[in-house]
């Protein structure tokens, strides 16, 4: 049974044999994926997810300072998987490209088992990121709206502005759509067109 939420300290010192700098990162993500998504961010503590992942605190230590950071790598990891192709459109100007990447994005992220699992059962693990700090998946959010609404102003499909003020107008109104979308109805499909539709209407020359 998974320990309750506590304080955990590191382990004592591994062996300095170097073994724990041979572990990737993304082999023990991907080993904690499945407790995240059983249990819930703020149920857990270090000592369940070494456990979990057959590895020790201490090299959990070294990767990561605590549960929140650990969360946060494998977010920006799924939506960094997510992001990869969504920008490759071909064949469109800028602004339709640009659109059409956000709107898959946020129904991808609206539907992801890992954003599902921490609004339904540990949403005020999102309230720091909603209310006082920025993290680093919006970091990488923001850079790569920025490049894709810079070609946009380029070929003269995106009216001119500072990208970065727009990508953060375009970036809070989607975040509104992934978090609030099945609060308000069942039917996102269409929520998922309207917000093409202000997107486009929005950066729209």
């Amino acid at each position: 049974m998974l320990s309750q939420h506590r304080n955990a300290t590191p382990a004592g010192p591994e062996p300095s044999t170097g073994a724990h700098n041979a572990i990737d990162d993304d082999r023990i993500l991907d080993a904690a994926y499945p407790l995240f998504l059983a249990v819930g961010p703020r149920r857990i503590t270090m000592a369940d997810v070494a456990r979990h992942t057959d590895v020790s605190r201490a090299t959990l230590y070294r990767r990561w300072p605590n549960v929140r950071s650990l969360v946060a790598a494998l977010v920006t990891r799924e939506w960094s998987v997510l992001a990869a192709g969504a920008f490759d459109g071909r064949g469109q100007h800028g602004r339709a490209r640009l659109v059409d990447a956000v709107v898959m994005i946020a129904a991808a992220s609206r539907e992801h088992p890992l954003l599902r699992m921490i609004v339904e059962l540990d949403p005020e693990f999102l309230l720091p990121y909603l209310l006082e700090r920025r993290g680093t998946s919006t970091d990488l959010q923001l850079s790569l709206l920025e490049q894709a609404i810079g070609e946009g102003i380029a070929d003269g499909s995106v009216r001119s502005g500072d990208p970065a003020i727009l990508a953060q107008a375009v970036l809070l109104t989607t975040t509104s759509f992934v978090l609030s979308g099945r609060a308000m109805t069942q039917h996102v499909d269409g929520l998922d067109r309207e917000l093409g539709m202000l997107l486009d209407r929005y950066l729209a020359p």
